[in-house]
């Protein structure tokens, strides 16, 4: 009772602060581009974000991109907006920054204050250049996002620099009048993480939702991102099916996002054929991207409700007695009571159903694609954030700016990590070729994604 309880707690907690703003959901056609810092650059969840959408809605087409750069502050962006954003035609623009234009070791210094005051002015003057573009455009949607949090409360370490969080919500503030104003969509990422801080933090104070520099959410973290998102979005509650089958009358008395059909139940056998309109949501249980030590799954730990509010395939069968073997498509899944089956099961927490699998293929491929996106982020980074902020070079393919590159790559340990993307991606056609790669890669997963037939058969053990 008191874990009920308990959970409940949770759950009204986490509805109300991530009830944050309100985004329309996206539809077929659209291109969607993220905009942001590193912790877009090299995070997933616009990629979470996008995997939802391949399994939710499979017959909706859609296209995603991730268009951060790391250490970028909005000066960056608005230098690099007409090529790298507005370049790629999309109908919906995200944007989030303030992690870097707030500074971070100058809050431990003596005129924090003041600092803090320079730097938020200076971030609203450069996005003010950044809006004056956006309202240019025509027939896209404008999505503000508040940043992730710079965790300042958490003991894992000693080195945190103070108030920094607070600067940053001013920022957001900034973001929130603007959107207010333009008649633009706004959604907070800081407070509902921060409130995630807050409950974890009062069992284990060493606990960070902002990954182990205070900056960079973990893969989970970038979950929990796409998850504010998602319900912003109206996601939660929509289930990926809820079907309900009465034994005895041999008839689906439910069958919510799918279709039940051929039901028959003899000899202690019930079968029916099952199609669902999506797959479930993927949970990856390994941990992806530079420095990342938490899963993607580990979201769970973070909203013990998840899986019920993002990720239901509720079955229900009504009329039966005894224990039954639980086989979908021939493959073993459980043995539940009468009883289990009449309460209901949530067949998306056994990844080794048939359709779990078909969206963990999914998910391969959508990660796939995410490795070769980061590779050319890199490539961007070099093109936008050192080579045009850096030397106001613009044709990075001349011998004066490989010089240039060769030079920089023995000061610059951050330039000579990428001296291998620069020496491949210099050349277009191979720029050419993993932009072909992606294209593939998602021509693949909406010819993967549909959901099939499955046949369901519950055997009686006693």
């Amino acid at each position: 009772m008191k874990k009920t309880i308990l959970s409940l707690l949770i759950l009204a907690s986490c509805s109300m602060l991530c009830a944050q703003g309100q985004v329309a959901p996206f539809k077929a056609g659209d291109r969607v581009a993220f905009v942001g810092n590193s912790i877009t650059d090299g995070g997933h969840y616009h990629s979470y974000i996008w995997l939802y959408y391949m399994t939710r809605y499979p017959s909706q087409q859609m296209w995603m991109a991730n268009c951060g750069i790391g250490g970028d502050t909005a000066e960056d962006i608005l230098r690099r907006f007409d090529g790298d954003v507005v370049g790629k035609n999309p109908s919906v623009i995200t944007l989030t920054f303030g992690m870097n234009d707030t500074g971070y070791w100058e809050y431990n210094g003596d005129d924090a204050v003041n600092y803090a005051n320079r730097k938020v002015a200076e971030a609203r003057r450069n996005f003010l250049e950044i809006e004056k573009k956006l309202k240019k455009l025509s027939g896209t949607r404008i999505v503000m996002i508040g940043t992730s949090p710079y965790d300042q409360t958490s003991t894992f370490n000693d080195n945190i620099y103070r108030c920094k969080n607070d600067a940053m919500e001013r920022v957001i503030a900034i973001q929130d009048s603007s959107a207010k104003a333009n008649r633009w969509e706004f959604l907070d990422f800081n407070a509902p993480m921060c409130e995630v801080n807050a409950r974890l933090q009062k069992n284990d104070p060493t606990f960070t939702i902002c990954g182990n520099d205070r900056v960079h959410p973990d893969n989970d973290g970038h979950m929990f991102m796409a998850y504010v998102f998602l319900k912003a979005q109206g996601m939660v509650g929509k289930p990926v099916a809820d079907f309900s089958i009465n034994a005895r009358q041999k008839k689906a008395e439910k069958a919510v996002n799918c279709s039940i059909e051929n039901i028959t139940n003899s000899s202690n056998v019930l079968s029916f054929d099952y199609l669902a309109e999506a797959l479930p949501y993927p949970l990856d249980t390994i941990p992806h991207g530079w420095g990342f030590t938490r899963p993607q799954s580990d979201i769970t730990k973070m909203i013990p409700n998840f899986n019920e509010e993002i990720n239901s395939e509720k079955l229900v069968v009504r009329g039966l007695k005894g224990n039954y073997r639980l086989l979908i498509d021939d493959i073993l899944i459980d043995t539940l009571t009468s009883a289990e089956l009449e309460y209901g099961v949530n067949l998306a927490l056994y990844r080794h159903t048939p359709q779990y699998q078909q969206a963990c293929a999914v998910m391969s491929l959508n990660e796939e694609r995410w490795d070769i996106e980061r590779r050319i982020r890199d490539f961007v980074w070099l093109q936008y954030g050192w080579f045009l902020k850096e030397h106001g070079i613009t044709d990075y393919t001349t011998e004066e700016a490989a010089r240039i590159y060769r030079e920089g790559s023995k000061e610059n340990a951050w330039v000579s990590s990428r001296k291998d993307i620069y020496n491949r991606l210099i050349h277009p056609e191979i720029m050419q070729l993993l932009e072909q790669e992606q294209d593939l890669i998602v021509r693949t997963i909406y010819s993967i994604n549909t959901p099939v037939t499955r046949h369901f058969r519950l055997e009686k053990t006693q």
